[in-house]
């Protein structure tokens, strides 16, 4: 995919106000980055030229490339999407914008050279936005390719392509999408990333979350964090710039429209809802009172909101935010996407894989909310579209860890028996066909069958779940762990396990859905070669796994 890089052009006249320009050059220069930056030099700049200042501002001077974070689309509906941008000129100390709004030119063309423009407007880079743009777009034709860019002061972002949605009522052949996540920085290269943007007609990649990492830098790594662990919103702007400046996660994000969610790490490792006592993560530290746990999620969700492709109708209010919201691909998909975060009672049992106990069966528990369990009821149920897609953060499927007693991971659905059987209940009652769930989160590969009922198979099943792997978390990884033989033998519902970084591609028609499991050879090292690991193909109406 062409990528251009963006070019300067001549800022500073000559001739009559070339002394004045000289004067204007000078107070640039006082910025490292080369952008008339902080109020110091919007001061000097209004003092030399009263009255020109707001033009001023309305034509800023950039001596370096201010789409350093590059572009991407997401949330594609059959008459629009989003298209994405943040303007950040030195992207690692805080933006290098001055506190001021910008406006910023875009164009959406049929093709990459921009020679059949469809569409043109302006937009609002705004201050209290890190400078992030949201460029809801309507009226366009469904089912349609596009190309797209920003421009600012000269410069020109680099090319993205994106896409509408298949018409409400139409009846699209195939479609196809990636579903990843779980990019640690420090473990390393996001190779997968690369391979993905390279993927053939894609219709979206779902993110399931784990966008950034929030930890402070560690030792032995292949790569290092850019600073202590991020509270502020100027530390996860600074961190969320960190990751978008990887060259092969830039690539994939200009190439396909995304559907962005968030799990833990995009705030703070293991953070469970509003109900928790203390920052569920910290079980080491002193508690954090909820008031001071707030602080941190909404410095965290505005900077998430920054630097996703979400519509500005998804802007966080304070530390809350509407992350879920549902999305149609014409008859044949309807596709939810869950925020199992936001909502969730506290991890049982300790948080951490163990045995059952008392909180574990609390039928009041709660996954992903009251009002969201009613939202979703809504949507299982059957005529709504061909395949009903769940695209969410954990793991659904039960997965017994233990040897003799079983465990449980307390921070996936495991932790959350009641939740889940309301919502299988709802799926089998309704009748619903085509149920397919898709997750991330554990940094490894599975796929499983759904079951009404774990501890009685002969309940049926309701649906079948993919698990991607990581795109780099976890490192190099492995085939197999020493326990996957005795994993699965325990979890005969359970038929696929791989501990290799990478992600799943999918594809959807009338008849089935399919599963390739893609990794990457390695993390370690940049570049690494793709390799096939798995393949699936569920049929509509039989629930079951028939690996090809």
């Amino acid at each position: 995919m062409a990528r251009p890089v963006a070019r300067p052009v001549a800022r500073l006249g000559t001739g009559k106000g070339a002394a004045m320009d000289s004067q204007v050059r000078h107070i640039l220069a006082l910025s490292r980055r080369g952008l008339l930056r902080g109020g110091l030099g919007m001061a000097a700049l209004a003092a030399l030229q009263p009255g020109a200042a707001r033009r001023a501002l309305a034509q800023p001077a950039f001596g370096s490339n201010p789409f350093t974070l590059g572009v991407a689309s997401g949330d594609p509906w059959p008459d629009g999407m989003v298209l994405w941008t943040r303007l950040a000129p030195a992207p690692l100390e805080g933006g290098g914008m001055p506190m001021l709004a910008v406006p910023v030119a875009w164009d959406l063309a049929e093709d990459a050279g921009f020679r059949t423009i469809i569409r043109q407007g302006e937009a609002l880079a705004r201050p209290e936005l890190g400078h992030a743009l949201h460029v809801e777009l309507t009226g366009l034709p469904a089912g349609s390719s596009f190309h797209y860019r920003f421009r600012v002061g000269g410069w020109e972002s680099p090319v993205g392509r994106t896409r509408t949605a298949p018409a409400a009522d139409g009846s699209p052949r195939r479609l196809r999408f990636v579903n990843a996540g779980c990019q640690n920085y420090e473990h390393g290269f996001f190779s997968a990333w690369r391979h993905i943007a390279a993927e053939d007609d894609l219709d979206f990649v779902f993110h399931y979350g784990d966008y950034i990492y929030e930890g402070g830098p560690r030792g032995g790594q292949p790569r290092r964090h850019n600073s202590a662990e991020v509270y502020s919103l100027e530390a996860y702007r600074n961190r969320y710039a960190l990751y978008k400046l990887d060259p092969d996660l830039a690539a994939a994000q200009a190439a396909h429209p995304f559907l962005p969610s968030f799990d833990d790490h995009e705030v703070d490792n293991d953070w469970a809802g509003p109900f928790s006592e203390e920052d569920g993560s910290r079980r080491d530290r002193p508690a954090v009172p909820p008031e001071i746990f707030a602080l941190r999620k909404q410095a965290a969700f505005q900077a998430w909101y920054e630097h996703m492709p979400l519509r500005p109708s998804q802007l966080p209010r304070g530390p809350e935010i509407t992350a879920y919201r549902g999305l149609r691909f014409g008859r044949l998909l309807e596709v939810s996407v869950l925020d199992t975060r936001s909502f969730r009672t506290d991890q049982p049992c300790g948080g951490a894989t163990a045995a059952s106990c008392p909180a574990r069966e609390d039928p009041a528990a709660q996954m992903i909310g009251p009002q969201q369990e009613r939202w979703l009821s809504d949507r299982l149920r059957p005529g709504r579209a061909r395949w009903s897609l769940l695209a969410q953060q954990v793991p659904m499927l039960q997965r017994d860890t233990g040897a003799d007693t079983p465990r449980y991971a307390m921070d996936k659905w495991d932790g959350y028996p009641a939740a889940r059987d309301r919502l299988f209940a709802r799926v089998q009652e309704s009748g619903l066909q085509g149920l397919v769930v898709v997750s991330g989160d554990v940094h490894a590969a599975w796929a499983g069958t759904l079951l009404r009922d774990f501890a009685r198979p002969e309940r049926g099943a309701v649906g079948v779940e993919f698990t991607a792997s990581s795109i780099s978390s976890g490192g190099d990884g492995t085939e197999h762990l020493p326990a996957t033989p005795r994993i699965l033998a325990r979890n005969p519902h359970l038929a696929f396990f791989n501990n290799r970084r990478g992600y799943t591609l999918h594809e959807v028609t009338a008849q089935t859905v399919t599963a390739r499991f893609r990794a990457v050879a390695a993390v370690s090292h940049p570049a690494a070669a793709r390799e096939d690991r798995g393949y699936f193909a569920v049929e509509h109406g039989s629930p079951a796994l028939n690996p090809g």
